[in-house]
């Protein structure tokens, strides 16, 4: 069996340079994502959203993208959350995609802001109503007796809202991540990858610039 520091892959796709790149980080991203979805990637709207509590402790864990536009890349979740009491405690984050089928990579840091309610409450809608019952269901990242309470719980909601319209609980919503900077990451041969950063200038414009690997 191989030491863990034998495992490696050499990363051969693809390259990555300015002269195919947007001036646009958003438009960039597009590309990426369409190229994503067409290659198939398993769970391509996975990210990793990154956070700190007020006193820089970093936490990390998987979410999923469910939008994005010029003015960022909106997740939804439980505002009461570990996630959600360190963002209202220090509104930064950075989210990580990695599309290894790709050999690709975008991190993207900046401020989060909660969505509107139209927003969340049309995102909530759109749910399966197994997912808006989990919402009432699941007081998130809070400790609970065992899994038995979990389902009774749920049950309990089920019946509260047979032929009833679920509405959304006022502690779930959106965040919404608006960007200072993405880095998009190509991986190549030898551990030379290439990194293509665009970060946000005070007049709204986008600087871009290599770095190395």
């Amino acid at each position: 069996m191989n030491s863990i520091a034998d495992i490696r892959k050499e990363y051969k796709l693809q390259a990555l340079s300015e002269k195919d790149t947007s001036d646009n980080p958003f438009k960039q991203f597009e590309k990426w994502w369409k190229e994503a979805l067409d290659s198939g990637v398993d769970e391509v709207n996975a990210m990793t959203l990154a956070t700190a509590s007020a006193d820089a402790m970093p936490d990390a864990r998987i979410v999923l993208l469910k939008g994005y536009d010029e003015r960022g890349f909106t997740f939804f979740t439980n505002y009461e959350s570990v996630k959600g009491r360190q963002l209202l405690e220090n509104p930064r984050a950075c989210l990580v995609f990695f599309w290894k089928e790709l050999e690709r990579q975008v991190r993207i840091s900046g401020l989060v802001v909660q969505v509107s309610e139209r927003e969340s409450d049309e995102y909530f809608n759109s749910r399966p109503e197994g997912s808006r019952i989990g919402a009432w269901t699941s007081p998130q990242s809070q400790p609970i007796i065992d899994r038995e309470w979990l389902e009774q719980n749920e049950r309990k909601f089920r019946e509260q809202f047979a032929g009833k319209t679920i509405l959304r609980p006022a502690h779930w919503g959106g965040y919404r991540v608006k960007p200072i900077q993405i880095e998009f990451w190509q991986g190549r041969p030898s551990r030379l990858h290439d990194r293509i950063l665009y970060s946000l200038q005070k007049k709204g414009d986008w600087h871009i610039q290599r770095l190395a690997p």
